[in-house]
């Protein structure tokens, strides 16, 4: 697909505003999927962790949402080098297929009542497929809108990636608003938990049916030989160690504003289960409007300006939010101080994968951010909410906030670091 500095007509612009969309329904779908478990944890947990305490009970379902990330360096492995090999599109569609199988097992396990200890164990099996297919997902689609995207707006373009991600969440909490209005409590926790991850299933189909038709932007027969390997990675090494100092507070935080924060207002603020998902599916969908903003400023001010901005606000305000959330006296303050760590956010998630895109060269692109993103996110993101219950659970909720903010440390010195991919990426016009 051909760019242009000066613009495009109304013909092409149309067929690159259709690739961004088939591109990135996909990712909508297998992050539904995926924090569906998140936000159904708290009806679920019984039924396979019976014999403990509520606590107990989230901190098992928490250890298997991170066993979920443990698979995700392996899936970004294997289907980034699938995408350099064989292609985006293939990639894309197999990653999606992958997904839908581990949502509708999910749907139809039995519980610990029918099975005993197999239940949280075919539990396990279907969290580390849908792991090892979104650890595919992230890294082709964000390798994808980025070389679909138009020169000078590719802040704009890429940031839809994050558009359809937090939508992603926002469906999930979206679906499971009329089913806390239809459902009683008992009926949630019997079984009304199982509709979100059977609906995903469907919503696969969808996907699949729309990317069928996506453009390539890398045919394998033009791919030079070695596309795709860890030998030809390695060469980009100084590209991977950025890559993971940025994800270590970018996932880091991102997982626990958005998807342990529902669970830290029902257990700490003391909000209902139902209050907290209304205050969440509100600051998500604004949040999910900011990215193109976010996207747009990271075109005129620069990949690395955004990126300081996020690290340095991060680094001075995460203890004081998370305190504030804590104490907060009602659901509009406390949704105020998740929205302010939300815009922090923005900075970083708008252009999070188009940053990572234009760090590698094209035959080892999709393999590079997907494995490396995937590392970063299964050692800091995926393990957010773990660590926040088990801080939680020795007395020092607080600890859990000092953790967060030495990785925005960790991160700002990154930004500081790298040069402007913006100018000095590897992404040609």
């Amino acid at each position: 697909m051909a760019e242009s500095k000066t613009g495009e007509g109304a013909g092409e612009a149309a067929k690159r505003i259709k690739a961004i969309v088939a591109g990135s329904v996909g990712n909508l779908v297998e992050w539904y999927d995926f924090y569906v478990y998140a936000f159904t944890t708290l009806y679920f947990a019984q039924s396979f962790f019976p014999k403990a305490d509520q606590t107990a009970q989230l901190l098992n379902t928490a250890g298997i949402f991170a066993a979920g990330f443990l698979m995700r360096p392996l899936g970004g492995w294997f289907f980034g080098r699938f995408a350099d090999r064989k292609g985006r599109k293939a990639s894309m569609l197999l990653s999606v297929l992958l997904m839908c199988g581990g949502s509708l097992m999910i749907a139809c396990l039995p519980t610990y009542a029918m099975v005993g200890a197999a239940a949280p164990a075919l539990l396990l099996l279907a969290r580390l497929l849908q792991g090892f297919s979104l650890g595919g997902e992230y890294g082709t689609s964000a390798t994808y809108l980025s070389e679909v995207a138009l020169a000078g707006r590719r802040g704009f373009y890429a940031s839809f990636q994050y558009v359809t991600l937090i939508g992603g969440q926002l469906c999930a909490l979206l679906m499971l608003l009329p089913l806390q209005a239809l459902l009683t409590e008992a009926d949630l926790k019997a079984w009304g938990w199982r509709i979100p991850f059977a609906l995903g299933a469907v919503l696969a189909v969808v996907a699949l049916y729309l990317r069928r038709s996506l453009h390539e932007t890398a045919p394998p027969e033009k791919q030079p030989e070695g596309a795709g390997t860890m030998k030809a990675l390695s060469i980009h090494w100084k590209a991977f160690a950025l890559v993971l100092g940025l994800t270590a507070a970018g996932s880091g935080s991102f997982y626990t504003f958005t998807t342990y924060m529902q669970k830290y207002m029902v257990t700490t603020t003391h909000l209902s289960v139902k209050t907290a998902s209304q205050v969440m599916t509100v600051v998500l969908f604004i949040y999910m409007l900011m990215q193109p903003l976010f996207g747009l400023l990271s075109d005129k001010i620069g990949r690395k300006n955004s990126l300081i901005a996020f690290a340095g606000f991060g680094l001075i305000g995460t203890v004081p939010v998370l305190g504030a959330i804590g104490s907060a006296t009602g659901p509009a303050a406390a949704g105020f101080f998740v929205f302010l760590a939300l815009l922090v956010s923005s900075f970083y998630t708008s252009i999070s994968g188009l940053v990572k895109a234009e760090l590698f060269p094209t035959h080892v692109r999709a393999l590079g951010v997907g494995f490396s993103y995937a590392l970063g996110n299964a050692l800091f993101g995926g393990t957010a909410e773990y660590i926040a219950q088990w801080f939680r659970s020795v007395g020092n909720e607080s600890g859990f906030f000092w953790y967060i903010t030495a990785l925005f440390a960790v991160a700002l010195a990154t930004a500081l670091a790298m040069k402007d991919t913006a100018k000095h990426g590897t992404l040609k016009n």
